[in-house]
């Protein structure tokens, strides 16, 4: 859905106020949970997001609007073909997304957005069992992959760097940081 649990927002809000980023990409911001969560803390940053499902724009209200501005761009594709310039920003966030592609793909995400250069990433997945189909027209709502924490640890240690882990009673955080 593109809502997301509150379970470990604080946890990420308190990890986002040490590293300050001043550029950030956002992938399936659905709501934009993570821009209304971190703008009001760090002016000035510049925000990107990367949609796949075009009617969530205005639905949510993504696009910047005169009396508030929650993305500074938006991209309407599937992550998994953006150019690399969309990652080499402080923050890449994936938040409630991987586990809507095949683990393959997901594990090669990973490695693209280290690879072009981000120096942090927020990921956030299920840890426990949520099946999910389409939702509200978006066929990219469906779940393709069940996260264990173990596994992501793995994933995420494999790519170096630094990272911290939380696991709550539905959603796991994990934030890698470049060393």
């Amino acid at each position: 859905m593109p809502t997301s649990d509150a379970e470990g927002k604080d946890w990420s809000l308190d990890w986002f106020r040490y590293h300050l980023p001043n550029t950030v990409t956002d992938v399936g911001p659905g709501e934009g949970t993570y821009a209304k969560l971190f703008r009001p803390v760090h002016e000035g940053v510049w925000w990107t997001a990367v949609e796949i499902h075009k009617p969530y724009i205005a639905k949510y209200k993504l696009k910047s609007t005169k009396t508030r501005t929650m993305y500074d761009e938006i991209h309407v594709e599937d992550v998994r073909e953006s150019d690399d310039h969309l990652f080499y920003r402080d923050l890449v966030i994936l938040g409630d997304v991987l586990e809507h592609m095949p683990r393959g793909s997901a594990v090669t995400l990973l490695e693209t957005i280290v690879a072009a250069g981000a120096w942090n990433i927020l990921v956030s997945v299920p840890i426990v069992e949520s099946p999910q189909g389409e939702f509200d027209g978006n066929p990219h709502e469906a779940h393709l992959h069940q996260w264990g924490p173990d596994d992501m640890d793995a994933v995420l240690a494999s790519l170096g760097g630094r990272v911290e882990t939380f696991r709550g009673g539905t959603l796991g955080c994990w934030w890698w940081t470049r060393t």
